[in-house]
């Protein structure tokens, strides 16, 4: 019987470091293995819990772990790093990776899906595509001003005004540079399908799922907020109240104390950017049509506007909206009070 109740590894692409603990955080071995022998080490301790840093690869490893019928525990790389000592390698790695598993209080990573990470490798690739095409408008406007020929910023200029001008003949352009600008524009229009079908694609499957479905329901969600938030967040229940799924996406203000007294900041901006993003975004959409409606959640906003400035109260409504949602993923969308519904998605199943 094995003594060993805890394995750090650290993930590599060919060799693996494994590190095990026993039951007194002494360890029993730390040592490298090979890719292809790295199931047969990990199944030789079926009791053992088997800890990764939660990077690129620890979801895909984390399922065939998980079917192996191993328990699996992911630990975001901040931790990690605060157990780690001496120099940097992949012995001391693992063992920190080990250690600051044993710790209760730790909150982990669940380990995505197939469906979730198909979601958030579709999403990425769209924002690639966003990125090439912003950055393809930008060159064919900062070259032609080079020529003196002038686009008002706006995706639509271009495509209105870019034929016309690779037909004029008397705007000065050589026949080199008319090429240049033709493949330009040709690159443009291709991404630009390439994005449309992205979020076409994108669009079909949030229909699809039924917690997107659910999640579009809020105020201020949509296709992109919805398949975010299904593709980033594991099991809700994992966190312990709605504050603290606010507080993971950043969202709740920071705070320092010292002596019994505390001072509160702006929000703390931790977790995922893109998530906190689109949640603010969404809320932003809905402080403009605060005016146009009576309901409860409409007249707090309003009064959270007045009292403390429009970018504060958009940010207090996507903390509220975080809040809320984690209530629905945990509990269901019934415990949801209907006013912080969007009234034109309540027929939505």
């Amino acid at each position: 019987m094995s003594n060993v109740i805890t394995i750090g590894l650290d993930l590599a692409k060919s060799v693996f470091q494994v590190c095990g603990l026993n039951r007194a955080g002494k360890v029993e071995f730390n040592r490298q293995v090979k890719r292809k022998q790295l199931m047969a080490c990990l199944i030789a301790h079926p009791q053992a819990l088997i800890a990764m840093e939660a990077c690129g690869s620890a979801h895909y490893w984390g399922r065939r772990l998980e079917a192996a019928g191993l328990s699996v525990k992911l630990i975001p790389a901040q931790h990690v790093k605060a157990f780690t000592r001496g120099n940097k390698n992949d012995a001391n790695d693992a063992l920190g990776i080990a250690e600051a598993a044993s710790r209760p209080n730790l909150h982990p990573v669940s380990v995505k899906s197939i469906a979730q990470q198909d979601i958030q490798t579709l999403m990425r690739i769209r924002i690639r595509h966003q990125h090439a095409r912003t950055d393809a408008v930008n060159q064919l406007r900062g070259l032609l001003s080079e020529y003196g020929i002038v686009i008002p910023q706006g995706i639509k200029h271009i495509e209105r005004r870019l034929p016309a001008i690779l037909e004029d003949a008397e705007n000065g352009l050589t026949a080199i540079a008319r090429e240049g600008f033709y493949t330009l524009y040709q690159d443009y229009l291709s991404l630009s399908e390439q994005l449309a079908n992205a979020e076409k694609t994108l669009e079909r499957l949030a229909k699809a799922n039924p917690r997107c479905r659910m999640l579009m329901r809020f105020r201020g969600v949509g296709v992109m907020t919805s398949l975010a938030l299904f593709s980033a967040v594991g099991d809700p229940a994992s966190f312990k109240n709605g504050r603290q799924f606010s507080a993971w996406l950043g969202l709740t203000p920071k705070h320092a104390g010292t002596g019994g007294k505390v001072v509160m900041a702006a929000m703390s901006k931790r977790g995922s950017s893109y998530l906190r993003t689109l949640l603010i975004h969404g809320a932003r959409t809905v402080s403009r049509w605060l005016g146009k409606h009576d309901d409860p959640f409409s007249q707090w906003a309003s009064a959270v506007v007045a009292r403390r400035g429009k970018h504060k109260a958009i940010v207090a409504m996507a903390n509220k909206n975080a809040r809320l949602i984690w209530v629905a993923l945990t509990k269901g969308i019934e415990f949801v009070p209907s006013y912080y519904l969007s009234p034109a998605s309540h027929a939505v199943v």
